[in-house]
């Protein structure tokens, strides 16, 4: 709670007091930026970005469909490892095309019965177009375009991996979305909104619907001297119940609100970021802790 005030005390700043004063022309610090939520400048045409990531999740608990925490029973464990690969190649300097494959490795023990699977998750890939530049009032806009791939196993789960042979979802997501960037030297302020509807699939032999879901992310970025900065972002996600061959369960739909603090360090070269990732909030989801860590290279 003294965290979601926090950022509700960084949202309610009178930026309009200080908007000639901190923004400036041709102010461009260098970051690896968020972790989830999207920036809205484009790479540059003919530029290659590639960004690995790094995820150590550990799952404490889950909130229930009544959104009240409940700890993992005594005994049971869930954690994953996760690499994440993404690149983004700019066509022009107003649009480009983004890609993101994950490898993950889970394990899970439950009621005494360990787990351990590791593969392919699901895919994405993404299309930008800057809309609107920044100026001295205004933030930059772009929007996004997305495609869930589902690459990951998503049915036939054996028995003996407590379900940790599963790594996707099984439906295509279809995407679109609008992203925001704003600069008031030293900080910079991102937000997005991503709507996303996913098509049935058949798992198990059931015809499975997934509900659309909303993902809704901000962060603010504030730049130090010598390349460091420090970022705060909090994510979203809101999607409703789920379909199984036409019946809607009714205690299926998905609430979650994470929070992460993090710190980068930066120059011409790459940007690097450490972040630590927690679930604060949610409904029918695990809560999660998660440490996450990457670099950005321009080629």
């Amino acid at each position: 709670m003294k965290i979601a005030m926090i950022l509700c005390a960084l949202l309610a700043f009178p930026l309009s007091s200080f908007a000639e004063e901190g923004h400036e022309a041709g102010w461009n610090p260098l970051s690896a930026g968020p972790i989830t939520t999207w920036t809205a400048p484009m790479v540059g045409k003919g530029v290659l970005v590639v960004q690995p990531i790094a995820i150590y999740t550990k799952t404490r608990g889950s909130f229930n469909d009544d959104g009240n925490y409940e700890a993992l029973p005594s005994g049971d464990k869930k954690s994953q490892i996760q690499q994440q690969f993404f690149a983004q190649y700019g066509i022009t300097d107003k649009w480009e095309f983004d890609a993101q494959i994950v490898f993950q490795e889970n394990y899970i023990t439950s009621g005494g019965s360990k787990g351990h699977d590791q593969g392919v998750g699901d895919s994405y890939i993404f299309t930008r177009y800057e809309l609107f530049e920044e100026t001295e009032r205004i933030p930059e806009v772009a929007g996004l375009l997305q495609l869930k791939i589902p690459t990951g196993k998503y049915q036939h789960a054996d028995p003996d991996k407590q379900g940790a042979d599963l790594t996707g979802t099984g439906s295509w997501d279809p995407g679109v979305g609008i992203l925001l960037t704003k600069k008031f030297k030293p900080f910079v302020f991102h937000a997005d909104a991503l709507i996303n509807a996913p098509q049935s699939v058949g798992i198990d032999g059931v015809k499975t619907q997934y509900a659309n879901y909303l993902n809704y992310d901000l962060a603010v970025e504030y730049f130090l001297p010598k390349g460091f900065n420090f970022m705060l972002e909090a994510n979203g996600l809101y999607q409703g119940n789920t379909k199984q061959d036409g019946v809607k369960d009714p205690a299926s739909d998905v609430r979650s609100l994470t929070l992460s603090p993090g710190i980068g360090w930066s120059n011409d070269c790459i940007q690097t970021l450490v972040s630590y990732q927690r679930t604060v909030s949610g409904r029918n989801t695990d809560a999660n802790d998660s440490l996450v860590m990457t670099f950005v290279y321009t080629f």
